[in-house]
């Protein structure tokens, strides 16, 4: 029998994901958040991601 959950449906949430060249990866909330790192950083390649 399925789940009867209140009829709510999942909320997905988009993530901003910075990968650095060296191989690290960090999330943010906001495009600009993620664009304010990677001028930080040096470069870098963002991705949105949906959770």
């Amino acid at each position: 029998m399925g789940c009867n959950c209140g009829g709510r449906a999942r909320r997905t949430v988009t993530v901003y994901r910075l990968i650095l060249p060296k191989g690290v990866t960090r999330d943010y909330r906001t495009r600009r958040e993620a664009e304010a790192a990677r001028a930080r950083n040096g470069g870098g390649t963002i991705v949105a991601v949906n959770q």
